[in-house]
């Protein structure tokens, strides 16, 4: 017989709606003193990175049948489809970059919280700024203020609001382009107050999902929600005053724990976007140490049939997220360590090629996947791996990873983004246009009207 659990609410929360919404409207932009040189770049970097990812997927099944849905409804040709020549409302724009953006999970990662926050934000940022014919500085300026909401709701309720089953990226992302927005479209402290609520009561992400269309739904719907919620706060639509912190609010709802002083402190000072980070391998962020382990070996000289076996020791939520042992398509691979590993090793990388549906099904990386294996071991950390491949003549050759090439402590370079780019583009757009759109988004801060640079990514 089931019984009730008594959940002990906070009945006095700080008023973190309204300061959240006071600091989106009154904090002074880069060129006022608002943050510094590095954490502006990591803007740049940031708006690049999503860009090339959304570019490079505007093909795939995903969102091609996202758009086929958005066209029954006939939308007006507002905006721009990254990658594509069909136009749409701003709206789907959001939803159908977004989704784009995240399809070959090649996006970026804030590791405190596994939140992808360019997907949701910048999704939503794009079309409304092309829509409104304003800079690329503003846009910029818009994307750090929306992902430090985001990722610090998200340190406020992470890990159990994760651990309940919720994908973070979708279900904080609503905020973070809700912020966004309003910043861009310079609502007041009150009307912010209504975005930021209308919002909240609408998260959307489970993480039953990861490894089929629906995971990149909620990043794309996260930016749709939350550029609604902006526009419907500009006119006149209300909400909850404390949407985000009252008892029955979206933060206590939706997490069983959850800690204040993450949304609050050094709030305008620390600037969560400086803790972003972006893949090498287009896959699920917990797999990567292990990978990086795997291409390691591979220049060292290890061949897969020389393999007996690969044993992983490794984080707990490797196998909790990445455990399909058997893949039969790509997305699936995307959450498979087994195939992911095994790319690595018989490739050397694991872009997204090595994740069609054809290599997931190829004999050899069959047979490589099935020597992989895998165990939770205590002491190793999220960040890290410990990896042995055990030869057939006997010999074990032994790589430890303590921090993943892309993280913190081994960030990838702007060369190294412009080659990801590349990846991902060239295919869509052409050597010599992507170079162009790579030209320009660097020169983002720089451009007075983002549709110069909508109109290079089509």
């Amino acid at each position: 017989m089931a019984t009730n659990t008594k959940v002990i609410a906070d009945h006095n929360p700080p008023a973190v709606t309204k300061i959240l919404a006071e600091f989106i409207v009154n904090h002074p932009n880069f060129e006022n003193g608002g943050w510094d040189a590095k954490v502006q770049h990591e803007g740049e970097r940031t708006f690049f990175n999503w860009l090339g990812c959304a570019v490079g997927a505007s093909h795939h099944e995903a969102p091609s049948a996202a758009l086929a849905a958005a066209q029954i409804l006939q939308p007006a040709p507002q905006a721009t489809l990254l990658g594509r020549s069909e136009r749409v409302d701003i709206a789907n724009a959001a939803l159908i970059n977004g989704i784009s953006s995240h399809t070959f999970d090649f996006d970026d990662t804030h590791l405190k919280t596994v939140i992808h926050p360019a997907g949701p934000v910048a999704s939503a940022l794009l079309p409304l700024a092309e829509l409104k014919c304003l800079s690329g500085a503003a846009v910029i300026d818009a994307l750090i203020i929306g992902i430090d909401v985001a990722c610090r709701v998200g340190n406020c309720m992470y890990p159990t609001h994760y651990d309940k089953g919720w994908h973070i990226t979708g279900s904080t992302g609503m905020l973070g382009a809700a912020a966004a927005c309003s910043r861009l479209l310079k609502l007041d402290v009150q009307q912010t107050m209504m975005a930021l609520g209308i919002a909240a009561s609408q998260p959307v992400g489970l993480r039953e999902q990861f490894g089929t269309m629906s995971k990149p739904l909620h990043p794309g719907a996260a930016a749709r929600t939350g550029l609604m919620a902006a526009l419907m706060a500009q006119q006149g639509f209300t909400s909850s005053v404390r949407a985000l912190e009252a008892p029955r609010g979206f933060i206590q709802v939706a997490a069983p724990q959850f800690n204040w002083n993450e949304i609050t402190d050094e709030l305008g000072k620390r600037f969560e976007i400086s803790f972003n980070t972006y893949k090498p391998f287009a896959c699920g962020i917990v797999s990567q140490p292990s990978m990086d382990a795997c291409v390691q070996l591979k220049n060292l000289g290890v061949k897969p049939e020389d393999v007996e076996s690969l044993e992983l020791k490794v984080h707990s939520l490797v196998l909790e997220l990445m455990g399909k042992k058997t893949p039969t398509i790509g997305l699936e691979g995307k959450f498979s360590v087994y195939h992911c590993c095994a790319v690595a090793l018989i490739f050397g990388q694991a872009g997204e090629p090595e994740y069609s549906d054809a290599v997931v099904n190829r004999p050899d990386v069959l047979a490589m996947r099935a020597k992989v294996n895998a165990v939770v071991t205590d002491g190793i950390d999220e960040a890290g791996a410990d990896v042995t491949a055990v030869l057939k003549d006997g010999r074990q050759i032994h790589v430890v990873i303590e921090h993943a090439i892309g993280s913190l402590e081994r960030p990838m370079s702007d060369k190294d983004l412009e080659a990801k780019f590349h990846s991902q583009a060239d295919e869509v757009l052409g050597t010599v246009k992507a170079q162009a759109l790579i030209d320009m988004a660097w020169r983002m801060t720089t451009i007075g009207n983002v549709n110069e640079l909508t109109q290079l990514a089509v």
